[in-house]
């Protein structure tokens, strides 16, 4: 394997040291082959909200096993997910599942192009949406974290479909379609971005970006792959009170499996083959496996087929709302932990004189190693990552399993616990202390 692994982050570089190999994990916690354990806050790098092996995820996964894992073949379950998805996000009337992030971008794309006969697209620097051809222009996630350039294998003529802005500068935006009138299908974009670290937008910067396509006939698709069931049950687009025309889904509503969807109003949606003229297909696409574990994740999380059924004829009758059918609780207590956590990390850090910035969305957060605010890519990259490497592997020494790069989310699940929060509050001072100079 390239480096020892299958996804480049996990190899270390960008923190030091050898990688922990997994054996197993539990709750808000895993063990290494060597009987380490750790504080979990990478969580699969984020679908794991219910935490490791939960066990009415296991449950279902044998029952769903014990019946077959796949069959390329229609199902009731991926019927009964996609009523839940419909139910819950705002702005979904149609979707479709697929097998992961990259490929609900990569075809959520192609949707826009095809729809509006353009070619170019528009993402936002450190934004990262997948390792598709032409979406690893300024990437964040493992790119940012490897120092690479724009990556070779990507031809040149289709790299220059792809226009680039500041994330959180919507003057930059309105420059792009200025300069390129009639030619963009659509922009892409995370509402909360979590590749270039943990990054919310700007007041207005969503509704402008609505406004801005809308104006030019171009299509705003939300990258929430990360955000979607992880902030809100109707993702970032619930809370921000702004709805695109396509949305990306992948990570929770797999709950640990492999699984992407993408999903948007009917007429869009409707030009994807076999009602329309746009292919895209997939093997395993809509597995069974991977829809159980979905389904009784989102069941966990409040939402359950009846009231998105029921969710979702209701909106039909009183047109656009932003209103999810979700169990607040869970959302609510996630926010609350997250936010003691975040506050007290803040404390131990000005009592150790270490400049660090925390920015935090739900239960989603990242620690800078800086003195000014973080509030894009640019601002992002001015971060000490050597800082963050010693801060990673002072943790690491101490049982708390971090991302191994300053530009990836921390994340808790429903299973951490003011007791985690402690342990991982004792260690982050030891930790700080020793990243001082």
């Amino acid at each position: 394997m390239p480096g020892g692994v299958n996804s480049p982050v996990r190899a270390y570089q960008a923190v030091g040291g050898s990688p922990p190999v997994i054996a197993f994990g539990r709750g808000a916690r895993v063990t290494d082959v060597d009987g380490n354990e750790y504080i979990d806050y990478v969580l699969s790098w984020g679908p794991l909200i219910l935490g490791h092996a939960h066990p009415s995820v296991v449950q279902v996964l044998q029952r769903a096993a014990e019946r077959g894992t796949s069959f390329g073949a229609p199902t009731e379950l991926e019927a009964e997910l996609a009523r839940m998805v419909i139910g819950a996000v705002p702005s979904i009337e149609m979707v479709r599942f697929v097998n992961s992030g990259t490929e609900a971008t990569m075809s959520a794309l192609r949707l826009a192009r095809g729809y509006t006969g353009r070619d170019r697209i528009l993402k936002f620097e450190g934004g990262y949406h997948g390792h598709a051809d032409g979406l690893l222009a300024r990437a964040g996630s493992g790119v940012a974290t490897l120092g690479l350039p724009d990556s070779p294998g990507v031809p040149k003529a289709f790299a220059e479909q792809t226009l680039l802005a500041p994330y959180n500068d919507l003057a930059a935006v309105r420059r792009v379609f200025e300069q390129h009138p009639d030619e963009i299908a659509c922009i892409i974009v995370e509402p909360v971005a979590a590749n270039m670290g943990v990054v919310p937008p700007a007041d207005g910067f969503l509704a402008g970006l609505r406004e801005v396509t809308q104006e030019h006939g171009a299509l705003l698709i939300f990258d929430e792959v990360v955000t979607g069931f992880r902030l809100a049950a109707g993702g970032a687009q619930a809370l921000y009170g702004v709805e695109p025309d396509l949305t990306c889904l992948g990570k929770v509503i797999g709950g640990g499996l492999p699984v992407g969807a993408y999903g948007g109003r009917t007429e869009i949606m409707q030009r994807m083959a076999p009602t329309g003229d746009i292919y895209q297909a997939g093997t395993l696409s809509g597995n069974p496996m991977a829809m159980a574990a979905g389904i009784v994740t989102l069941s966990i999380l409040g939402v359950t087929p009846k009231a998105a059924a029921e969710q979702d004829a209701a909106r039909r009758d009183a047109g656009p709302s932003n209103e999810a059918p979700t169990n607040e609780g869970c959302y609510r207590a996630l926010d609350e932990l997250t936010s003691q956590l975040t506050d007290q990390l803040l404390v131990l850090a000005r009592r150790a004189e270490v400049d660090v910035q925390i920015n935090r969305a739900g239960s989603m957060f990242t620690l800078f190693f800086t003195d000014a605010p973080v509030t894009d890519y640019a601002s992002a990259k001015r971060a000490d990552t050597e800082r963050y490497a010693r801060f990673h592997r002072a943790m690491l020494d101490r049982g708390i399993y971090l991302p191994p790069s300053q530009f990836e989310a921390c994340m808790l699940s429903l299973v951490h616990m003011e007791a985690d929060v402690e342990e991982t509050l004792k260690a982050a001072g030891e930790a700080l202390q020793e990243v001082r100079t």
